[in-house]
């Protein structure tokens, strides 16, 4: 076979030299690659019937639920799409790159923003194997996605880039891993590239977190070396999952999706017991009843099964109909059978929080029904009721982060149609009250406010508190004093730094979270040329100086354009805003003032001139006291004026303001 590339290629470009380029390699491992699927698919039976009679018969101790964690761009969608291709889930020849990343968005960003699941079959020492694979995001926005899937897991394949090493969500992950006392797996990624150092990588892995080079398989995701390894070490390290097939039927909801046929599908790991369709299910957290429609497991297309095995992952259609019905975390189990909660999964808190309205009132209600359906989907979104005298009536979400928000809208864009305007992000800020009727009117002495409208007057507030991340940064050591220069711009207290090697420092930073969410991810990557990567976690409230900043026109509060700001920031945003205000605010007849203040104190002004018609024009001579006279009735036309008419702000200008 690889004689006659030789010659194919020898008699097309006229030399021998094409043996040795990437060309050449790239053909005999598709080849090789070829051969190995056809070899997986010719031992196994993939008909729907035999699939069905496999699956149903499959022993528990050959099935292994694990899941791929990596940091964002190494590779964890293209070792999915080999591991699908070398056990013949899909074809070799589909066409199609990130199988797994299925959404639009995912596409376009080429990242993955939503764990997908695929039920596969693996022939290891003449056995076969059951394998259920999740292919997980890689962004720390999305870390959600990942504990969640964690839950459904026994083990987890880390997956490391061998050219930019160990990053900072590879620790996160790694840490979220261990914690839930999961097989870890080491993989290095990526070997096949010119610049990759993996002997360097493993020495990194072995520093932090005490993996032995020697356990590492080194792998080349995108041409195939070594894949087939993978998933053998993954059957003789990842131990199968604990589960009882003879008890009454247990399962725990890990994802959830809408389909507009169907209602809410629930993605289900079984614990105990066996579920059939046509049985009834309960669940334990709403005590609601369902009927079992159809049962399926996913790989990566739906295949339908009659039933679902203890350790066995499916997908459940049992007439669900939105999001508060299904809830990720949740437990179900047979009608009229007790059964004790999972508790395997708790959701994170939203940590960054914008408004959503319709641009138009009359499509509340569209904008309302997406909105249910994408947090189906997407869990880690929190709604509440909001509204606002410019932008009407619309909601206040909740979300992990900045790149959640920005790929949450664009979804709803994309895959319902809508149309939101988003205001600018924010963050929970605290308050102890020192007023007794307003600790009597809450109940309570202290208050969580994400909204600056309904920030107390300071006299009534004693004490201001703000939340805090624990970053962590790792970054190439030319970059470290620019890395360090960003940080104490933006408020942080370095904890940490450590040497990873002669190149590479890991830092930690406690940050405000306000200063992280718009502008900083990006800020590093520039001033870092790229190599830095970020992550971050919760690190509690601490106490600080905040004050709300008013937008006045001509002295009259604008409450949609207030916002709540650290102390020493207040001028910088308070000139931001007005600059921004002179631009939108178009002129009128009368002269507009601009203000930011905080309190009494303005700490901004911009003035836009009023429109001035030329009164007079139609002089055509005579003493100079009829020009002034003329001028001055003007003047005192525009007074009086001033005092009486309303400045017209136009809809467009709140939502330019507002918006990021």
């Amino acid at each position: 076979m690889y004689k006659t590339i030789r010659w194919t290629l020898k008699q097309t470009t006229g030399q021998w030299t094409w043996k040795r380029t990437s060309a050449y390699r790239t053909i005999c491992t598709t080849l090789v690659r070829s051969e190995e699927v056809q070899k997986s698919e010719s031992d196994l039976d993939l008909s729907p019937d035999a699939l069905r009679r496999q699956f149903a018969q499959m022993p528990v101790h050959r099935i292994r639920n694990f899941s791929i964690i990596a940091h964002v761009d190494h590779g964890k969608s293209t070792l999915a799409d080999r591991v699908l291709e070398l056990t013949g889930a899909i074809s070799r020849n589909a066409g199609q790159h990130q199988v797994l990343d299925s959404l639009q968005v995912e596409r376009e960003r080429g990242i993955t923003v939503k764990a997908q699941t695929a039920s596969i079959l693996y022939n290891y020492k003449n056995e076969l194997y059951l394998l259920n694979l999740i292919d997980t995001p890689g962004h720390v926005d999305f870390s959600n996605e990942v504990s969640r899937s964690l839950a459904a897991c026994d083990g987890v394949i880390l997956l490391v880039d061998a050219c930019h090493g160990v990053q900072a969500q590879t620790v996160a992950n790694y840490h979220l891993a261990k914690q839930r006392q999961l097989a870890v797996v080491p993989v290095l990624n990526k070997i096949d590239i010119k610049h990759a150092n993996p002997d360097q990588v493993t020495k990194d892995m072995q520093l932090l977190f005490g993996i032995e080079p020697a356990t590492v398989l080194r792998v080349s995701a995108k041409l195939g070396t070594g894949v087939e390894r993978v998933l053998e070490r993954v059957i003789e390290v990842i131990p199968p999952p604990s589960v009882e097939r003879e008890s009454g039927f247990r399962a725990l909801i890990f994802d959830s999706w809408f389909d507009k046929y169907r209602g809410a599908l629930n993605l289900i790991y079984v614990l105990n017991g066996q579920l059939d369709v046509g049985q009834d299910i309960q669940s334990l957290a709403t005590k609601k009843v369902y009927p079992v429609k159809s049962l399926s497991v996913l790989r990566p297309a739906e295949c339908g099964v009659q039933s679902l095995l203890a350790g066995q992952v499916g997908l459940v259609a049992c007439n669900m109909r939105n999001s508060k019905e299904s809830i990720i975390g949740d437990t179900i189990h047979l009608k009229h059978q007790s059964a004790t909660a999972a508790g395997t999964f708790r959701p994170q808190p939203p940590i960054v929080f914008a408004g959503i309205f319709p641009v138009d009132q009359s499509k509340h209600v569209a904008l309302r029904s997406a909105i249910d359906k994408m947090v189906l989907n997407d869990s880690a979104v929190t709604v509440n009721v909001d509204s606002s005298p410019a932008l009407g009536q619309g909601w206040r979400l909740g979300f992990l982060g900045l790149l959640h928000m920005e790929v949450f809208c664009q979804r709803l864009e994309q895959e319902h149609g809508a149309e939101p305007i988003i205001t600018a992000p924010s963050v929970t800020y605290r308050v102890v009250l020192r007023n007794p009727k307003l600790i009597k009117q809450h109940g309570k002495d202290t208050l969580e406010i994400s909204n600056a409208a309904l920030l107390p007057e300071p006299s009534s507030i004693l004490e201001y508190y703000e939340p805090l991340v624990l970053g962590t940064i790792i970054t190439p050591t030319e970059y470290v004093g620019q890395i360090i220069g960003l940080c104490v711009e933006r408020r942080g207290l370095q904890q940490s730094a450590v040497n990873i090697d002669e190149t590479r420092i890991l830092m930690k930073y406690v940050l405000p979270l306000s200063e992280i969410i718009l502008d900083f991810h990006d800020r590093l990557k520039s001033l870092s040329s790229g190599y830095a990567s970020f992550s971050y976690e919760d690190h509690g409230y601490h106490s600080t100086n905040l004050v709300r900043l008013d937008i006045q026109l001509n002295g009259r509060p604008i409450e949609e354009l207030c916002r709540i700001v650290h102390a020493s920031k207040a001028t910088a945003v308070a000139r931001q805003m007005v600059h921004k205000l002179k631009d939108l605010i178009p002129k009128q007849m009368v002269q507009i003032a601009i203000q930011a203040c905080v309190g009494s104190k303005v700490l901004a002004r911009e003035t836009i001139k009023a429109y001035r018609k030329d009164v007079t024009a139609k002089l055509y001579g005579g003493d100079v006291t009829r020009r002034m006279k003329l001028l001055k009735q003007q003047s005192e036309g525009k007074k009086k004026m001033r005092m009486f008419a309303n400045i017209r702000v136009p809809h467009e200008t709140f939502i330019n303001v507002l918006k990021r």
